[in-house]
């Protein structure tokens, strides 16, 4: 999984009628694109995430964001 500052992390609902969750990624902290990500929710509460297998990278850039 490799992704840039301003893509965004989708994750996926485990449970019928669960939402996914969209983060915006603020900072990559591994090598080369790499997680893990500092993210950021819509509400702008951040955190520090290692994606599992439920979770894919939208490389469209967050909107109003820097």
């Amino acid at each position: 999984m490799h992704a840039s500052k301003g893509d965004r992390l989708v994750v996926h609902g485990r449970v019928v009628g669960q939402q996914d969750r969209v983060v915006e990624i603020v900072e990559v902290l591994g090598p080369d694109g790499t997680p893990p990500f500092r993210v950021r929710a819509d509400n702008g509460h951040e955190t520090i995430m290692t994606p599992g297998p439920d979770s894919v990278v939208d490389h469209r850039k967050a909107t109003g964001q820097e």
